[in-house]
């Protein structure tokens, strides 16, 4: 593991809810390694989130990934996507 890719599991909460949501586990890490924005939540977590088109070329939804940091590694602890992009996306 290097500082540039840390180890990034998804929990088991956030496997179903991925399922549930119809997003895959590869978008999922996708988001989690490379999002478009990150948002604190607290010390050791935050929201990394990315706006990306489902299915390819399609409606626009955002793809919000919480995510637990520790020395171990990112742990995913749930996901889900939104139609309303304008409510969460953050504007300098």
């Amino acid at each position: 593991m290097t500082a540039g890719n840390p180890k990034i599991v998804l929990s088991e909460h956030a496997r179903l809810q991925a399922a549930r949501r119809g997003l895959n586990e590869d978008v999922v890490l996708g988001v989690a390694r490379s999002p478009q924005q990150r948002l604190p939540v607290r010390r050791g977590r935050e929201v990394r989130q990315s706006r990306i088109a489902m299915p390819e070329g399609a409606t626009l939804y955002l793809v919000r990934v919480v995510v637990d940091s520790s020395e171990d590694g990112d742990t995913v602890v749930t996901v889900y996507r939104s139609s309303k992009i304008d409510k969460y996306w953050s504007s300098p």
